[in-house]
């Protein structure tokens, strides 16, 4: 009981900055000028940040906590993806090195290497000394930390509107201002799009609007529910009891005996249904567990519907909303370990969990922010919809985009945005989970309509069904990746960042190892990869399989949510280039406006890929 009274203490002594909507803008303290000021130090941010700077930008990051990553730090362990084949540019650079740091730190036959899961499962505290490790090697990036945003300073009107300056607060109430050429916002909340006056939107659009099948009949505001990703294990040594925490009622938590009672919740951590918290598979290193809500089960972490002023609150309201969830999500596990009137089986198995004692060592071993599934979300030049992760015509890949900056493969998906019922054997309302083929995400969901130097990663431009496809952090990672190109290239050239050739955009992009298409058997880091990625772009694999039977197909199952790669996705260069195709493949070099007298014909023995090298090199000597 000491100890636990001690817990309890602390819990309450340690503050959690959530950032706020912006107050009044008061005269400034002091002044920084970079080429590029991102705010929010998500992975978003991260990527964006390196890739701004690698280009040779000087780029000030504003994170509005005291810990960089945003939630892939904050107990996300366990990202979303389908298949190894989709990791790419920086979400795959920052798991390779978290791969060489298990390696290099337990072995590389340790039973730590095996259960990172190629680098993508990290413990959070290996996560975030990856992300630093990453940041230190660029020069050019500089880092504010707890300061959030204040105001924003704007010039000009309708499309030539530019942002001067933007102002931060910190602890003690000091305001610092910092002067860019390009801005970016990495927030999941949006928070400087907002401040600039960009257009956007909260809340479901009504199934008319865009035609969307995963859209309600009538639009509102609801969002995607929040819940906090909990990092657990049941290793005694490193085990922390969880503490009652602050605003725990007895009373809120006894409605879940009699689900308890009838054995309809067969365990109390467990994998993917009939339990109380998600213990995600495979399992983290040391022993570690990402916890995270039971999709459509009985008993749910994420409270949609009480995170509806989340958006567009001041800093006490998101603090009120951040800590009803925790009170929840911990509260729960509280009741179920100490209550007596819990049944013996399921109170034995709940005090074999606990916090992690090497976790969020600053924050009482929880995690210090909030799960924001959704938020703001900007009306920006392209809205991305349920639509552009459907299958083209007729075909195997998803809808072709020319303009294509990043890919996913995971998917739209929603946890719910209301509840019905009671917290107990209720059911969340609007939740969805959609299969699809990988699908491209056009330059246009980066840009507002509104303002000439600014680009959104973060709280980018869709639809609320389109919006629950790209709300994923290696997606976000990409997003970020290719805005902090796209704001180099806009700043050397002096333009706004709707004028960025896209064209540029996407070589540098590959240049670095981002994929702007799904290619499962060309991989980031491999010789043909630009090649295969350009062409690919270009709309040279469509069209090479049929629409499966059933949409979306995929791959056989490794583990998890995790799968191998989707099939009829592959370049095949070692196989012979037929003369359909080569015809094909001959009109489409015509339309990109390369010399077509100077490719090879097929003729029985020529590849596919000494095809695409020929009209590869013929692209690169245009482009000189």
């Amino acid at each position: 009981m000491l100890k636990r009274a001690f817990a309890i203490v602390a819990f309450l002594v340690v503050p959690v900055v959530v950032p706020g909507a912006t107050p009044k803008c008061a005269a400034a303290d002091d002044a920084a000028r970079v080429g590029v000021l991102i705010y929010g130090g998500t992975p978003a941010g991260i990527a964006a940040a390196v890739a701004a700077a690698s280009d040779g930008d000087q780029v000030l990051l504003v994170e509005p906590t005291a810990r960089l990553g945003g939630m892939a730090t904050c107990g996300l362990s366990h990202p979303d993806f389908r298949t190894f084949e989709g990791l790419n540019g920086a979400f795959l650079d920052w798991k390779r090195r978290v791969l060489r740091h298990y390696q290099q730190t337990y072995g590389s036959d340790s039973q730590q290497v095996i259960d990172c899961f190629r680098g993508t499962h990290a413990e959070p505290k290996v996560s975030l000394l990856v992300f630093e490790q990453m940041l230190a090697e660029q020069s050019g990036v500089r880092i504010w930390r707890e300061r959030w945003l204040a105001c924003v300073q704007t010039t000009g009107t309708g499309a030539a509107k530019r942002i001067v300056s933007a102002s931060f607060s910190d602890r003690l109430g000091k305001q610092h201002t910092a002067t860019a050429h390009e801005f970016i916002d990495a927030t999941y909340e949006g928070d400087l799009l907002a401040a600039a006056g960009v257009k956007y939107r909260v809340g479901r659009e009504g199934r008319s609007e865009y035609d969307e099948s995963l859209a309600p009949e009538t639009a509102d505001g609801q969002l995607q529910g929040y819940n906090f990703r909990l990092t657990a294990t049941r290793e005694a040594a490193n085990r922390v009891v969880p503490a009652e925490p602050p605003g725990y009622h007895r009373e809120d938590f006894v409605g879940v005996l009699p689900l308890l009672e009838s054995g309809r919740i067969k365990t109390v951590f467990g994998y993917p249904h009939a339990c109380l918290f998600k213990a995600h598979i495979p399992r983290l290193p040391n022993g570690k567990f990402d916890i995270n809500d039971v999709s459509r089960g009985l008993v749910r972490l994420s409270l949609p519907g009480e995170n509806g002023a989340w958006p567009e609150g001041d800093a006490a309201t998101r603090r009120r909303i951040f800590d009803a969830h925790l009170c929840w999500d911990v509260g729960l596990l509280y009741f179920l370990q100490s209550d007596e009137a819990v049944p013996a089986k399921y109170r034995d198995e709940a005090r074999q969990w606990g916090w992690c004692r090497d976790e969020f060592t600053e924050s009482s071993h929880l995690p210090p922010q909030l799960y924001v599934r959704e938020a703001r979300r900007m009306a920006g030049q392209y809205v991305f919809t349920e639509h552009d992760a459907d299958h083209a015509p007729a075909d195997a890949r998803a809808v072709l985009k020319r303009d294509a900056i990043a890919m996913g493969d995971y998917g739209p998906n929603c946890h719910g945005t209301a509840h019905e019922g009671s917290r107990f054997g209720g059911k969340h309302t609007g939740e969805f989970y959609k299969s699809v083929s990988p699908y491209q995400i056009p330059y246009g969901v980066l840009v507002p309509r509104d303002v000439a130097n600014l680009l959104v990663p973060g709280a980018c431009s869709a639809s609320h069904g389109g919006f629950c496809a790209l709300r994923l952090e290696p997606i976000w990672m990409s997003l970020g990746q290719a805005a902090g190109h796209a704001a180099h290239l806009a700043r050397v050239a002096n333009a706004s960042v709707r004028e960025v050739s896209v064209d540029q955009l996407q070589s540098r992009l590959h240049a670095d190892g981002a994929a702007t298409i799904y290619m499962s058997d060309v991989r980031s880091g491999q010789p043909d990869f630009a090649a295969v990625q350009w062409w690919g772009t270009a709309g040279g694999f469509h069209g090479l399989a049929p629409l499966p039977a059933k949409p979306g197909q995929r791959g056989k199952n490794i583990t998890g949510q995790y799968y191998e790669a989707f099939p009829n996705h592959a370049a095949e260069l070692d196989r012979p280039l037929d003369a359909a195709l080569a015809e094909r493949w001959r009109k489409l070099a015509a339309e990109l406006r390369l010399p077509t007298d100077r490719l090879p014909s097929a003729d029985g023995r020529l590849s596919r890929g000494d095809w695409l090298r020929a009209a590869w090199k013929l692209h690169l000597r245009s482009t000189q």
